[in-house]
């Protein structure tokens, strides 16, 4: 089980009035960035949706949801685990057009993570879906995407450092996107683990787009988790770059293009899924009523964490934590929020 650390020598770049504000002017500029370059519209989004319509996001399929009953309408809610079906879904009944889409705050309860310096059970992100053309339904077009957020949270970074000259200390983030697939890490580094895979590649590429996860590679298993009924697994991947804080691999964002009834039909019989083709949501996506997109999720936590210097997500989320993490942060001077 992975535990939480605190580098030796860490000291905060910000104090803790300073981080709330750089925080909050953070999400303003980075909002407004991503909006601009992929043509996005905010909108409101639950934080529970019915259990029965299969928009609830399985991530690896184990994650158990938090439930409950809602007695006034006689039906069972699910705290969401990420928005990835629902927002397809809203841009129909939104009646959103092509190059088109939206954004939203996703707050989730995520109760068997395992905390460590970057992920708690409490999730924050900035999800987005736009809708695409059948043409656009290929990695060049994926890649032109991602190298459009990575420039938003580029120019994020730039104006924070205006504001907060101490934030200049730490490393710009390069826009020149590496993009590289799971198989050539695998392929590359056949004895490491996926993580000490992606370690090893952004040492020396240190902001990566990495591709082709959920399906499994040539030595039999998948790089990571990912559910069948959202991304095209040969269409998606995580924005990745080098935290020179924790020296290791952060992840910023998982994103992808999404399944067309083709693949969720191929997706959904290889991850012996087969059982949610009788659910609304994969009803509508089999028989082509919804539209094709694409999106993913922007960690708000992830990227405070990066742009500030962070050596851990409590830094900048409040949430419940174990107590070895209480106390090797105490020990370390560094304050939980």
């Amino acid at each position: 089980m992975p535990q939480s650390f605190i580098p030796a020598g860490y000291a905060p770049l910000l104090n803790l009035y300073d981080t709330q504000r750089a925080i909050s002017l953070l999400k303003r500029l980075f909002e407004d960035n991503l909006a601009v370059a992929l043509r996005l519209r905010r909108v409101s989004a639950p934080l529970f949706v019915e259990a029965a319509t299969g928009l609830n996001d399985d991530l690896n399929g184990v994650e158990r949801p938090v439930s409950f009953d809602v007695p006034a309408a006689g039906r069972d809610a699910q705290v969401v685990h990420s928005l990835a079906k629902w927002k397809r879904l809203a841009l129909k009944r939104y009646q959103f057009s092509v190059g088109e889409g939206l954004y939203t705050d996703m707050n989730a309860i995520r109760r068997d993570e395992e905390p460590d310096n970057l992920h708690s059970i409490y999730v924050d992100q900035w999800d987005w879906e736009k809708i695409i053309a059948p043409r656009d339904r290929n990695l060049d077009y994926l890649k032109e995407t991602v190298r459009a957020i990575v420039k938003a949270a580029a120019n994020t970074q730039s104006t924070l450092r205006a504001v907060y000259p101490q934030l200049t200390v730490l490393p710009t983030i390069d826009p020149e996107v590496s993009f590289v697939t799971a198989q050539e890490l695998e392929d590359r580094w056949p004895d490491l683990t996926p993580r000490e895979r992606e370690n090893a590649w952004l040492k020396d590429h240190p902001t990566t787009f990495l591709m082709g996860i959920g399906g499994a590679l040539r030595l039999g298993k998948p790089h990571d988790g990912r559910a069948p009924d959202y991304d095209d697994w040969s269409l998606n991947g995580d924005i990745m770059v080098w935290n020179h804080v924790l020296n290791c691999a952060f992840e910023l964002s998982s994103m992808g293009i999404r399944v067309s009834p083709e693949s969720l039909d191929r997706q959904l019989t290889l991850a012996g899924c087969d059982d949610r083709r009788a659910l609304p949501f994969h009803k509508a996506l089999l028989a082509g009523e919804l539209p094709l997109t694409m999106g993913g999720g922007i960690g708000q936590s992830r990227l405070s964490m990066f742009l500030l210097g962070k050596a851990h997500i409590g830094e900048v989320q409040a949430s419940i934590w174990d107590q070895h993490t209480i106390e090797t942060c105490q020990a370390a001077g560094v304050i939980l929020l």
